[in-house]
């Protein structure tokens, strides 16, 4: 019995951790989409964040300065995209397209010379008394400082967007920008900051990945999880409570299939390994099935340029 309880401890413990950066993306990114911007370049700034983080942590010595180089990477990435699509109202899909290309290449060329050097991992927190009681101690009191911050931002989040006049503004931007705007409101002010704070979001997901879930570097390290953080946000409908659901879910799906991997089940690791795109895909149908509910609950401006003389 303690063995099984050991092991299930650890089961869950590794969920939370894998679970945290698609949490931390997902959030900058519905935060992004409630104000009518479609950012598809997640993947990209994830990516950036966790060159950036691990670069930091490793020159300095310090994964809390790797943190806030990790989200300062993501805001910075992010910076592009608003200039194209916000003030020069290019293409919002291929523009967020072509910057996923450009952080996956601009990570792989800062990065070559961090490949294979052992990194700084973010240390967990501990409670004197409470981190060490048995099971619920280390689940509860023994995470490190991001889980509970991506946990602290989902509450804080969800307040503003829907209990103060900031949320009710983003809100009504990503809505209906036009009756925003001739209430007096800028529409553009708005949304660029929610880009960036999305973006920075974004970045502490990727510094999440590289600092601690496996506090190294690898090009591409992130591995399509910006794209699950996109299929989050449309899996919670846009409201940051579902999310934390849906992102542990996915969480647990990658993990599960390692554990079943170990445990010598007859699976082919290339189908587990692929479980949590898999899981992915069977959402999307199911929500693409509610048609209607859908339309309901998507931003009405998502993905529309905004020109004020128009």
């Amino acid at each position: 019995m303690t063995f099984d309880m050991a092991a299930l401890e650890a089961v869950i413990l590794t969920i939370v951790t894998a679970s945290t950066p698609l949490l931390l993306a997902a959030l900058g990114e519905l935060v992004t989409e409630r104000a009518g911007v479609l950012n598809l370049g997640v993947e990209g700034m994830m990516v950036m964040g966790a060159v950036a983080g691990f670069g930091v942590a490793l020159t300095t010595g310090s994964p809390l300065l790797g943190i806030v180089a990790a989200a300062a990477a993501g805001a910075a990435l992010a910076v592009p995209f608003g200039l194209l699509t916000l003030n020069f109202v290019a293409n919002q899909v291929a523009t967020g397209l072509a910057l996923t290309l450009l952080g996956l290449g601009l990570s792989g060329l800062v990065g070559e010379h961090f490949v294979g050097q052992p990194g700084v991992r973010l240390g967990k927190i501990h409670v004197p008394g409470l981190t060490d009681i048995p099971f619920v101690g280390p689940i509860l009191f023994g995470q490190d400082l991001l889980v509970y911050l991506s946990l602290a931002l989902v509450i804080a989040v969800a307040h503003v967007l829907f209990r103060t006049r900031l949320g009710l503004i983003l809100r009504a931007v990503g809505d209906n920008h036009a009756s925003a705007h001739a209430l007096g409101y800028s529409v553009l002010r708005v949304r660029w900051g929610a880009v960036l704070f999305g973006g920075a979001l974004c970045g502490l997901g990727g510094g999440y990945l590289s600092l601690a879930y496996t506090p190294q570097w690898i090009e591409n390290m992130t591995a399509g999880r910006g794209w699950i953080a996109l299929a989050l946000v449309v899996f919670s409908s846009w409201l940051p409570g579902r999310l934390v659901i849906g992102a542990y879910l996915f969480g647990a799906v990658t993990i599960l299939g390692f554990y079943v991997q170990g445990m010598g089940v007859g699976v082919p690791a290339q189908l587990l390994s692929s479980l949590p795109y898999l899981v992915t895909i069977a959402a999307l149908v199911v929500i693409s099935r509610r048609r209607g509910r859908a339309r309901a609950d998507t931003p009405a401006c998502l993905g529309r340029a905004f020109v004020p003389d128009r």
